[in-house]
């Protein structure tokens, strides 16, 4: 099979043939239709983040595809399913985490495309636990980008709390932020879209925000102090400096839902006590979604509820993607299909 390979944090990916692999005990195999470029991939294949992926690895957490053969031990999971593969690959199962409907902060946990091999290939083995079933009238060029952007930030939305009317401010209208605007819109929710691009911004009033601030002509802060301030700021970008300046456009009792996470030569983002006390601002941090959260997402996006904007890739174009992914020269997601 053809796979997208991870060799060296500084060189590009290999793409290159290896055997198809076998599904061990409570394993499917999966032929792989669509996958998503996330950046999480990117920080994958870079090195970026403090714990490291061991190299040669698969990135790949938004894999879509046909269960083709199951391990011993499958009884929930057929020939001829339609899955998913999330970032989530593997939980325990019993710490008090995965008991109480937390199974992302399970310390025990694996991840697709991180720890153990993802989707950019033609196959791929999951634990059939956690491949999470797509239903009839979710493309997998949609299903793809919903398996991470999409319940990522229907997390963040449903973490926050938003209640009807409060004013939501997005920032980064990319791969994530398109959704959760349209997730914020959902629970009624008045958007505010935040991003340095005009075709994002135009993508973000054309999926219904209801303003858009371009942080590269105006500041941001001002813009959404203008507009009452924010009771809710989700923050998708990966730079710390966007993180202090969603903080500062929360009006009292706002909260800051942190879900971007920028590589680790960045540095800290600055919290300043005495504004974050006396304004009463909550401070959230929001990382992905369990597998209940995935098939919410996957219902209202086949009840019409969402939309997806992607464009496709082949797969023999990875690199080529990720650079238009880093030099910002996409609108929203790339779905590789192999």
């Amino acid at each position: 099979m053809k796979a997208a390979v991870v060799t060296s944090f500084t060189e590009p990916l290999t793409v290159e043939e290896r055997a198809v692999p076998d599904p061990g005990p409570g394993q499917v195999l999966v032929r792989i239709e669509a996958s998503g470029l996330c950046h999480t991939d990117i920080h994958a294949a870079h090195g970026d983040w403090p714990v490291k992926p061991t190299p040669p690895f698969v990135p790949g957490h938004e894999g879509v595809g046909i269960v083709e053969a199951v391990g011993d031990g499958v009884r929930h999971r057929a020939v001829g399913d339609r899955v998913a593969l999330p970032w989530l690959g593997h939980a325990c199962g019993h710490c008090d985490h995965c008991v109480s409907g937390w199974e992302t902060l399970c310390e025990e946990q694996q991840n697709t495309g991180y720890s153990i091999d993802g989707s950019f290939a033609e196959y791929a083995v999951a634990d059939a636990d956690y491949a999470v079933p797509v239903p009839d009238g979710v493309s997998p060029r949609d299903a793809a980008p919903l398996t991470c952007a999409g319940v990522t930030t229907y997390k963040a939305v449903k973490v926050a709390g938003v209640r009807p009317a409060e004013r939501v401010a997005i920032f980064g209208v990319g791969g994530l932020g398109h959704l959760a605007l349209q997730y914020a819109r959902l629970v009624g929710g008045t958007v505010i879209a935040v991003d340095v691009e005009d075709a994002k911004l135009e993508m973000a009033t054309d999926l219904g925000a209801d303003h858009v601030v371009n942080a590269r002509t105006e500041d941001p802060v001002a813009a959404i102090e203008a507009l009452g301030g924010a009771d809710v700021a989700v923050v998708l970008a990966v730079i710390p400096q966007v993180f202090e300046q969603a903080l500062a456009s929360l009006r009292r009792g706002g909260r800051l839902v942190c879900v971007g996470l920028p590589p680790e030569t960045e540095g800290p983002m600055a919290l300043p006590i005495f504004p974050t006390v006396l304004k009463g601002i909550s401070v959230i941090g929001s990382i992905v979604g369990t597998r209940q959260d995935l098939a919410e997402v996957f219902e209202l996006h086949a009840r019409g509820r969402t939309r997806v904007v992607a464009e496709t890739r082949r797969l023999d174009d990875v690199n080529a993607a990720i650079d238009d992914v880093l030099q910002a020269r996409t609108t929203a997601r790339i779905v590789f299909e192999p």
